[in-house]
Formats: structure tokens, sequence, C-alpha cells
């Protein structure tokens, strides 16, 4: 699918809500929250994508790493590359009047399933959210379920949640905690709370899918998240939507993966728009990247469609960009590749 149509097609679907703009920093959207935007200034969305910008590549080109293996092993499931879909859902309080929530759930997950990896499906104040996010992840698209990100509620909540995504298929199931107060549950009636490690092992024990973590910007808390016997943490400020004034997520990254890197996987989301971006999380310790707003911006476009293009794009940028860096595999892609003055 021509992605230029894509964009152009979502640009109408999506007015009054996302501009679409040419480059999806944060600024012309700073405050539309609910919305695609950043919280409060937008500092935090800003954040994500200009630190992620800040870092540069070293160009190496005498090697013979001109096919680079970009798979991986990821909760049990074989991924073409290390690209998965953010759990991007709530149309009606994010006012996007012409996509419906299963057309949404339908775009982010079956559309990167698809394309050779993972999508995620999403929670949200509407319970149409979740009911949707299990009716694709239950239909294993491309032979994959997908992974299941629930909202911080009480435990019992969250425990019959759980239940819902075991028996739908899911492949994972977690908790973004990065939500334990965010306006967009607060604004539908949901209650959403903090969770202690204590309460995480409680969740993480009630279950044999492995669990995510999905919220996690400190080393001590990575290393509480670790201690949980959780599979793994997703480095995240939800976008730049929950607290405004964070760093970026690239700016933490690196810390994070040293204290925990082996003990669980370390995911991270924030501001990626490109494969080449998904390399730098990739040599700043990160085991896989998700991407939100790119693949919202697809399904409105072009439906699952759209998202796989969007996916397919960014798998073969990573590829050029690490034969651009002399990367035969992952393995192979260190922060060696990045330039330091």
């Amino acid at each position: 699918m021509n992605l230029t149509e894509v964009r152009e097609r979502a640009g109408k679907r999506l007015e009054g809500v996302c501009r679409v703009c040419r480059v999806c920093d944060g600024l012309s959207c700073r405050g539309e929250v609910p919305g695609f935007g950043g919280v409060g200034t937008g500092t935090s969305f800003v954040n994500n994508v200009s630190a992620l910008a800040a870092v540069k590549f070293n160009l190496k080109v005498l090697h013979d790493a001109g096919e680079p293996d970009t798979a991986l092993r990821l909760f049990g499931v074989d991924l073409k590359y290390p690209v998965l879909g953010a759990p991007v859902a709530g149309v009606r309080v994010n006012r996007i009047a012409s996509v419906t929530e299963r057309e949404l759930a339908e775009a982010m997950i079956c559309g990167p399933a698809m394309a050779g990896t993972l999508g995620t499906g999403g929670d949200g104040g509407d319970p149409e959210v979740f009911d949707r996010a299990l009716e694709m992840i239950s239909r294993r698209p491309g032979g994959r379920g997908g992974i299941v990100m629930i909202k911080p509620r009480e435990q019992a909540v969250i425990l019959e949640k759980i239940r819902r995504a075991e028996r739908a298929g899911a492949d994972a199931v977690g908790v973004d905690v990065d939500s334990a107060a965010f306006v967009n549950m607060t604004l539908m009636g949901q209650k959403v709370e903090p969770k202690s490690p204590a309460k995480i092992a409680e969740l993480v024990a009630a279950t044999s899918l492995p669990f995510v973590i999905k919220g996690i910007m400190t080393v001590d808390e990575a290393e509480a998240a670790a201690g949980t016997g959780a599979a793994a943490i997703v480095v995240s400020n939800h976008g730049g939507r929950v607290v405004d004034h964070t760093p970026g997520t690239v700016e933490v990254l690196p810390a994070i993966a040293r204290a925990v890197k082996g003990k669980v996987a370390v995911l991270v989301d924030g501001g990626v728009r490109s494969g080449g971006d998904v390399l730098k999380m990739l040599a700043l310790g990160a085991d896989a990247v998700l991407v939100g707003r790119p693949l919202a911006i697809a399904a409105a476009g072009g439906g699952v469609d759209g998202v796989k293009s969007w996916m397919e794009q960014a798998g073969l940028q990573l590829r050029q960009a690490m034969i651009m860096t002399g990367c035969k595999n992952l393995s192979a892609v260190n922060e060696g590749i990045l330039w330091r003055p």
C-alpha cells in the first residue's frame, strides 16, 4: 500500500484530532489530551522525539554485513523484526469520529501480525476497547495472538481481564502502570491506581503467560519490576500523555538496560518514526521497540494494510541501517555503532 496515500487519507479521517504533520514531533499538538498530543506543555512528547533525533550513527561500509538478519524470538514467538505495535485504542474518548473501535483494533493487532511481528491490544474507560482487542486477538492473524495491556485497575478487575486474555489466545499480557492517573480513564469514571511491586508480583504469579510491565522510566523501578518475575518491561512515558516534563525515553534507556538486561526483556517506545530510530534504541540497550502514533495514523488511513505497510517499511529501513553500520544481526548491534563527540 502506498504510504503517501495512506497519510493523505488519514489527514481527512483524523481532521480535528491529528494534523498528520510531516514530522510527528509533538510541537503542533501540545496539550491535546484527549487526542493525539502530549499532556500539558507537551514537553514529554517533544522530548521523546528530539532526544532520539539527536542520536547519530557511525557510518561503516568496509565490512561483509550485506544480508543482515533482523529476526528475534520474544514471548515464545518468532518475529521477523524487533518492531511491535503499541497499545493504541479509544476512539470515543479521543473523539475519532471516522474510525470505529473495531477498525482500529483490527488494524493495530492484525496489521503487525500480518507483517510478521506482534500487535498490542489496549484497555480503556469504554468497555468496547478491551472487547474489540480480544476479538482481534482471538483471530490469531498470521498465527499470532498479540499482547494485551490492561490499565492498572483494582486487582480483581485486572485478574478477570487476564483470564479473558488467556481465553482469547494472547501471547503475553501486562499492565501499563504509567496509566495510574491517566486523564482519559478519569474522564470516563474508571478507577486506576499505582501498583506496588508486591501487587505486580501477585498478577505475574496468577498467569502462565509472559507478563509485561509498561511505564518504567527509572533504574530503581526497573530493578523492582525485574524482581516481580515479569518477562519484560517497557521503558515508556506513555507517549508523553500522562505527566509533563519527563525526559525522553531514549535518555533513560541506557542506564535501565545496563541494570536489568538479561533479567527481563527490555522494550521501549516513544518517538520512534523509522527503522533507523529502531536501530538507535537497540544500540542503546532495547531488545525490541513499540510504535504508537505512526501506526495509529496508518490505521486511520489504510486499516490493516496501512499498518502492515508501515511495519514492512520500518523493517526495510532497519535492514538498510544495519547494513550501513556493519551489523550482521541483532546480536551485533551495540553502542559502538553510534557517534560520540
